[in-house]
């Protein structure tokens, strides 16, 4: 069958946002079983902005300083690249897979785009440089996860676990376990420029979650996901190249990820080993908490947006207050399963009205 064949052609629900909330087996259009018109996936988005307005409201009752413009961009910078992370996840996830060296890959990925011999290259020619290197090893080890899970059946638990070491491992003996320093003005003077006030790390996170809405959504790529992340088998019996389709899901992770890297190096003006970490329970607590299924076949970009939004505010709440890392990370694991637990709440509540 034909690349250019979509889902619908081949016989599969065609999933995209709206439709696929509903899961492999729900309604086609995203509406409830009432009859009333409302897709899940706006109830649950409503509870995630709800979840939001209250940490605003918390956040500026209890902080002098976290309703103010310098603090609110403060948190859209740090959701950047994170949030850039948790779009390739999101795919991921979307396709029935898991990817936990998504930090790992971005620490390899600054390490090697600022190498003596890569910031030669970028004063010699262009900054470009620094950006493309990264690129290229974020997508090369996502190529590796996708072959190894996609031809070489490896688990994708197992198989990017073990990138998660070699990666890591692989970035501190290239450092040499030392802090690698960027200094290249084009460099900076691209990824620090605040267009209308905005900064450009915040730009790049938009226009990743824009694309990547609409390859979800509007794209024959985005039907595939869903497909191959509710029912594999369905999915290759209707003319899916199911291992192929699973090698692209990865590397676009790797991808994201190393953009995630070059604006690590944007942000910091360092490449270091210890970028990234834990960046993947992170972004994965996002793409859930946006409401994206683990056993995937069901999710959505703007979920993931507001997820990383949520935590990211939650992180500026808990130091605006104080709180002692120990205090955010435990009131952080229960505001999460609230989060969800709302969610579910809503979506049930409106099946049920």
């Amino acid at each position: 069958m034909s690349d250019r064949t979509t889902a619908a052609d081949e016989g599969l629900p065609a999933q995209n946002e709206e439709s696929a909330s509903n899961g492999p087996t729900g309604p086609t259009q995203g509406t409830q079983p009432g009859g009333r018109g409302v897709p899940a996936s706006v109830v649950r988005n409503l509870g995630l902005v709800i979840a939001l307005a209250v940490l605003f409201v918390y956040g500026t009752v209890t902080s002098d300083n976290f309703a103010t413009s310098d603090n609110m961009l403060t948190i859209l910078r740090l959701a950047a690249i994170i949030g850039v992370v948790s779009i390739g996840m999101t795919f991921v996830i979307i396709g029935g897979g898991i990817d936990l060296s998504v930090g790992a890959v971005l620490a390899l990925a600054s390490v090697w785009a600022s190498t003596t011999g890569t910031l030669q290259v970028a004063e010699d020619f262009h900054w470009i440089a620094i950006v493309t290197t990264a690129l290229i090893v974020g997508t090369a080890a996502g190529v590796i996860n996708g072959l190894l899970i996609a031809y070489g059946r490896v688990v994708p638990f197992i198989a990017t676990l073990a990138m998660l070491a070699s990666a890591r491992g692989l970035a501190e003996l290239i450092a040499d376990n030392k802090t690698q320093i960027v200094s290249n003005t084009g460099f900076f003077d691209f990824f620090g420029a605040e267009p209308l006030g905005i900064p450009v790390l915040v730009i790049i996170f938009v226009a990743v979650a824009a694309i990547g809405w609409v390859m979800l959504n509007r794209t024959t790529f985005g039907r595939r996901t869903f497909a191959v992340g509710g029912n594999s088998e369905a999915a290759r019996l209707a003319g899916i190249k199911v291992q192929r389709h699973t090698l692209y899901l990865y590397a676009l992770a790797g991808l994201c990820a190393g953009i995630g890297a070059a604006m690590m190096i944007a942000r910091t003006t360092t490449g270091s080993s210890t970028h990234g970490n834990l960046y993947e329970l992170d972004a994965i607590a996002a793409v859930v908490i946006g409401g994206t299924l683990l056993s995937g076949g069901r999710g959505s970009i703007v979920g993931t947006v507001l997820g990383v939004l949520i935590l990211t505010t939650l992180t500026n709440v808990f130091i605006q207050n104080n709180l002692s890392i120990s205090a955010q990370s435990f009131a952080k694991g229960l505001i999460i399963v609230a989060a969800v637990l709302l969610q579910q709440w809503l979506a049930r509540r409106s099946r049920e009205t």
